[in-house]
Parts: structure tokens; C-alpha cells; sequence
């Protein structure tokens, strides 16, 4: 049985006792909203703003550690591809049912919008006045709701895996015969490829001259591409075999765990580059400093995937 794995009783066991940490934040979040001003010099503020203090910290504590918790997961899926039958890595485990693809994507869609609260966080408690603690609390509250979802998602998702019926490998779901994932546009991997190197010009350029909003549109479309870019092309470097297309088998150790560096760099390197200019609308700070963390990241994700295609060529004279 799927609950009985030491991975999933690890895992459920800390998103539990995070869920609860962030219950009881919740609960006293509604309470600061309620009578918050920080104008007034009432006991009660006082008594406020010293909660406040102890249900930051909480919050920061435990949406920090969502942001480990999600290449735990990566990694707690892969080892139940040895009891799940017919999957060879994390994709067919997490193509096991309906629920794991939205599951996964719920995961990185909340770890975008803890970055922006644990930036928006930081520039708060720098000011002197608090001047984003009411927009930085309305967040969590967005947060928490997903992460409730999130919850009960987790449990339909490992409740439904089955390791009596045979689920698709890698192989089937990503390759030739794959319908699931597709090149987008019907583009050819050089088209793919070209597209790619393209968006990333395009990113570093609107980071180095400080286009917000291009940025923002630039890294999501690079985002979007560089998945297709990985998993179509690059992928097939890392594992030296043109038909293996999978972006899951590369988190493996047989691989150096090389998929937790290219995705890690690819997350953050967009994060930053599309963060800024979602910030900024909801402050009136300028964060544009953050886009050298985008033009780092974002390079590092360009060195790592395009040192493995030319190490390849290095070595055996000819591409894939």
C-alpha cells in the first residue's frame, strides 16, 4: 500500500504539521486584519503588533520549508516508481491518475507565490512603518487556501495510486508514440531549439535594460519553451540516447541528480525575471536589483543544459 512507503509517511507527516502551523497562522492573521492600525498607540495594537511578530516568523518558517518540501516530493515520487508497476521514474507515477499532473503544477504555482511573499516580507519589515503588512497577509491568506487545496489534493492524489495496475513509462508518455506532451506549434526540435536560444536573449536583454512588464512576458514564454527544450533536446544529452525523452529520469542519482540543478535554475532564473514586475504592482519600491539574480540563474540553466550537448560532441565527434 502507497501510505505504508517510509517517503509517503515522511512526507504526509511534515505537510501535517505544517498544515497545522499554518492553521493556527491563519487564525491569528484574521484576528491582526480585523483591528490592525498602526497609527494608534492602543494597548491592544501593542498587544497586536507583538502576535504579529510570532505569526510572521511562523509563516516564514513554514513557507520556507514548502520551498524544500517540493524536490522532496520529486524525489518521494521516483522511489514509488519501484512499486508502482510499469513506471520506470517519476512520470509514470505522477501520470498514475488524474490527480498527479494538477497536483504537481498546484505545488509550483505555490512556490512561485511564496517567493513573492517571503520578497515582500523582507522589504516590509525593512520600512519603518509596515507599509505592505495588510497586502503581504491578504497573500498568505491566498497562500493558505491553496495549500488546503493542496492538502487534500495530496491525499487523493497518493490514494488513487494503484500497485496493481500497470501505468505508462517515460518512454510511452514523453515519447515518439506520446501524445501527451507534444512540441508546441508543431515547431521541429531546430526550430525548438532556435526559439529557445531566442527567448533567453530576450530575457537577459529586458533584465539588463530594466524592461519590467517585457520581462515578465519574456521569462514566461522562455519558461514555457525551455520545458519543450529539455525534454525534447537537451534531455537526450544527459542521458545519451536520442529516444529517452523524460524530464523526470534526470533527478535520478544515475543521472548526478543533475534535473534537480536544471529545473532549480530555470524556476528561479524566471521567478526573478517575472517577480519584479509583480511586486512593483503591489508596492512602490524599485526592485530591479532582483533582475541580476534572473540574469544568473537563467544563465547557469543555459551553461549546465549546452555543456552536456557539447561535452557529447567532444567526446564522440557527432550530435544526437
Amino acid at each position: 500500500m502507497i501510505f505504508l512507503s517510509n517517503g509517503v509517511i515522511v512526507f504526509l507527516f511534515i505537510e501535517t504539521l505544517l498544515l497545522i502551523l499554518l492553521s493556527v497562522a491563519f487564525i491569528n492573521v484574521l484576528t491582526i486584519l480585523k483591528s490592525w492600525n498602526f497609527e494608534a498607540t492602543t494597548t491592544k495594537q501593542y498587544i497586536l503588533e507583538k502576535r504579529s511578530y510570532l505569526v510572521l516568523l511562523i509563516i516564514f518558517f513554514t513557507l520556507s520549508f514548502k520551498i524544500i518540501l517540493l524536490p522532496y516530493f520529486a524525489y518521494m515520487i521516483d522511489t514509488l516508481s519501484d512499486v508502482v508497476p510499469g513506471a520506470m521514474c517519476a512520470a509514470g507515477v505522477i501520470n498514475a491518475n488524474k490527480y498527479g499532473v494538477w497536483l504537481l503544477w498546484l505545488k509550483i504555482f505555490i512556490l512561485f507565490l511564496v517567493g513573492i511573499w517571503i520578497i515582500l516580507n523582507h522589504y516590509d519589515l525593512k520600512a519603518e512603518n509596515y507599509p505592505f503588512f495588510k497586502k503581504k497577509l491578504w497573500l498568505f491568506i491566498l497562500i493558505f487556501a491553496l495549500i488546503a487545496g493542496e492538502s487534500v489534493l495530496d491525499i487523493l492524489y497518493l490514494k488513487n495510486i494503484s500497485t496493481k495496475s500497470i501505468v505508462s513509462c517515460c518512454s510511452s508518455i514523453y515519447g515518439a508514440s506520446g501524445i501527451s506532451n507534444p512540441i508546441p506549434f508543431d515547431l521541429h526540435v531546430n526550430e525548438l531549439l532556435a526559439l529557445f536560444y531566442l527567448l533567453f536573449t530576450l530575457s537577459i536583454t529586458t533584465a539588463i535594460y530594466r524592461f519590467k512588464f517585457f520581462s515578465l512576458l519574456s521569462n514566461i514564454a522562455f519558461l514555457y519553451i525551455a520545458y519543450y527544450a529539455v525534454v525534447y533536446f537537451f534531455g537526450t544529452y544527459i542521458y545519451e540516447l536520442p529516444t529517452h525523452l523524460c524530464p523526470f529520469c534526470m533527478l535520478q542519482s544515475g543521472y548526478y541528480y543533475i534535473g534537480y540543478f536544471i529545473w532549480g535554475t530555470l524556476f528561479l532564473g524566471t521567478f526573478f525575471g517575472m517577480s519584479v514586475s509583480i511586486i512593483e504592482y503591489l508596492t512602490d519600491i524599485d526592485l530591479s536589483r532582483l533582475f541580476r539574480y534572473s540574469i544568473i540563474f537563467n544563465t547557469t540553466f543555459i551553461l549546465i543544459c549546452s555543456t552536456y550537448v557539447l561535452l557529447y560532441y567532444i567526446k564522440n565527434g557527432v550530435f544526437l
